[in-house]
C-alpha cells in the first residue's frame, strides 16, 4: 500500500478535530474531537513506522503512549464534565466561569467586620 493514503486519511481526520474543537461549544463532542484528533496522531505513527526502513518499532511505541495520554484525558475531562453538570445543569463551554466572580459584599462602609483565616484566629478589618 502507498503511504499517501494512510497519511491523507489522518491529515483529513486530524482536519476534521480541529474544526470540531473550534466550532463545538458542548463539552462531550469537545472530547470527542480532541480524541479524533489524537487518533490521525496515532495513524501518522504507525503509518511512518511501517514505511520508513528502521529496526526499532518507535512509531508503535509512541502510538502506546498516545493512547494511555488519551485515556487519561477521557478520565479526568469526563470528571470535569460531570461535575460541571451537576453544578450547572448544562455542559455549554461558553457558559463555564474561568475565573471566580469577586465578592465586594463587605457590609456598611462605617461598620467593620470580623473575618478568620484558616487558624482560626478572628481578623477585623
Amino acid at each position: 500500500m502507498h503511504p499517501f493514503i494512510p497519511y491523507a486519511v489522518a491529515s483529513a481526520l486530524f482536519g476534521l478535530g480541529v474544526l470540531g474543537v473550534l466550532r463545538r461549544r458542548n463539552a462531550i463532542l469537545l472530547l470527542m474531537s480532541v480524541e479524533l484528533m489524537l487518533n490521525a496522531v496515532n495513524l501518522i505513527f504507525v503509518t511512518a513506522d511501517a514505511t520508513l526502513p528502521k529496526a526499532a518499532p518507535t512509531g508503535q511505541i509512541f502510538t502506546l503512549f498516545v493512547i494511555v495520554i488519551a485515556a487519561a484525558e477521557i478520565g479526568v475531562g469526563l470528571a470535569v464534565v460531570l461535575q460541571l453538570f451537576r453544578l450547572k445543569a448544562a455542559i455549554n463551554v461558553d457558559e463555564v466561569p474561568l475565573a471566580e466572580p469577586a465578592d465586594d459584599d463587605t457590609g456598611d462602609a462605617g461598620e467593620t467586620t470580623a473575618t478568620a483565616d484558616r487558624t482560626g484566629v478572628p481578623d477585623v478589618a
